[in-house]
C-alpha cells in the first residue's frame, strides 16, 4: 500500500525540478496563471523600488524579494490544484492520485476491485477508519463496493468504514470536494491501529484465491495407480 502519510525526503536540486514542472504544467492549462505571476511579482518589487527612491532605507528590498516570492507560490499552489482537479475531473483512477499528495497519515491502494469496463473500487486508510472510493457505473460500483464491504468486514474488526461513489452525477462526490471530505471525517483510529489495520488488509490481499469455475486438467493432481487386487 502506498503510505503517503510518510513522504521520501527530497533533494534541494529535485523539489525546484518539481516546483518547475508544476508551473509548466499550470501554465500550460490556466491562461490567467502567467498574468497573476506578474501581478504579484511586478507590484511588490515596483514598490520596493518606489520606496528606495524615496529614501525610506534599503531595507525594503529584501521584504519586496519576500513578498514577491511568498505571491508566488500562493498563486502557483491555487492554481495548480485547481488545474490538477480539471484535469482529472472524469478520468479513471483520478481519485487515488489526488489523495496520494495529501498530507496527513493516509494509505491509498487503487483499484482493489475493478471492471473490465473501467470501474473500479480504490481502499484508503486513514484516522476516519477505512474508506472506498468508487469510479464508474453507479450500478457496477455499487456491486463492487457490496463485495468490498463484505470482503474486509473479516478483519477490520471495530474500524468505520466509509464508502464514496466519485463521479459528476447527483448524490456523486464530486474529485474537487475529495481532499475537504475526507480530512472532515471524524478521527477514530490511532497511528498504531493504523500501521495494525494496514497490515492486516495487507495480509488480506495476499491471500491466494481459488480461480472460479473448472479447474483446468492441467491443474487437477494425477491419478493415483490402483493396486492389484488378491488373488
Amino acid at each position: 500500500m502506498a503510505k503517503t502519510g510518510q513522504p521520501e525526503k527530497v533533494s534541494f536540486g529535485q523539489r525546484v525540478k518539481q516546483i518547475g514542472a508544476v508551473f509548466s504544467f499550470t501554465a500550460k492549462r490556466d491562461r490567467w496563471f502567467i498574468p497573476l505571476i506578474a501581478t504579484v511579482v511586478l507590484i511588490p518589487l515596483a514598490l520596493t523600488v518606489l520606496a528606495v527612491l524615496l529614501g525610506l532605507g534599503l531595507f525594503w528590498i529584501p521584504v519586496g524579494i519576500m513578498i514577491a516570492l511568498l505571491g508566488t507560490l500562493i498563486v502557483l499552489n491555487i492554481r495548480s490544484n485547481a488545474a490538477m482537479m480539471n484535469e482529472a475531473e472524469g478520468q479513471p483512477g483520478a481519485a487515488p492520485s489526488i489523495l496520494q499528495s495529501m498530507r496527513g497519515n493516509w494509505r491509498v491502494t487503487p483499484a482493489v476491485s475493478s471492471t473490465t469496463q473501467f470501474d473500479m473500487v480504490h481502499l484508503v486508510i486513514g484516522r476516519a477508519g477505512v474508506i472506498l472510493l468508487g469510479e464508474g457505473n453507479p450500478g457496477r460500483v455499487r456491486a463492487l463496493i457490496g463485495q468490498e464491504k463484505r470482503r474486509l468486514s473479516k478483519v477490520i474488526g471495530n474500524a468505520p468504514i466509509y464508502d464514496y461513489h466519485v463521479g459528476t452525477g447527483e448524490d456523486e462526490l464530486s474529485i474537487r470536494k475529495l481532499r475537504t471530505t475526507l480530512t472532515k471525517l471524524p478521527a477514530h483510529l490511532k497511528p498504531a491501529d493504523i500501521n495494525a489495520l494496514d497490515k492486516r488488509l495487507t495480509a488480506l490481499s495476499a491471500r491466494p484465491q481459488l480461480p472460479k469455475g473448472a479447474i483446468p486438467k492441467n491443474m487437477r493432481p494425477p491419478k493415483m495407480p490402483r493396486s492389484p487386487r488378491p488373488r
